[in-house]
């Protein structure tokens, strides 16, 4: 099974089955997840689908592209270490991937 846990800045913790090969940006969207705008639908042109990679599930994650990185300078909040764009991420098959979403994407 492939799982995305999606917590906001408050805390609250929304677990989601997703399907391989589908972006966390489209698991959140179809899953009505507080916090991801994606106002560009997932077409790398905005930054509103910013999220927090927890520490742990990193390493199993492609680095990001060198327009993903140049994106993410443009994010509400400010980029962290761990900050990648939802719509850049593709879940492998029996992915468990956790991310935060910040308090603003706008």
């Amino acid at each position: 099974m492939t799982t995305v846990h999606f917590t906001d800045f408050e805390g609250t913790v929304r677990d989601v089955e997703a399907n391989p090969g589908d972006s966390v940006m489209e698991t959140a969207v179809r899953n009505g997840i507080p916090g991801i705008v994606a106002e560009c639908g997932g077409s790398l042109s905005c930054a509103t689908c910013h999220v927090f990679v927890r520490e742990d599930c990193q390493a199993g994650l492609p680095a990001p592209s060198e327009m993903e990185d140049e994106m993410l300078y443009g994010t509400a909040e400010d980029r962290q270490d761990n900050s990648r764009l939802s719509c850049q991420i593709r879940l492998a098959e029996g992915a468990d991937l956790h991310v935060t979403t910040p308090e603003t994407q706008v």
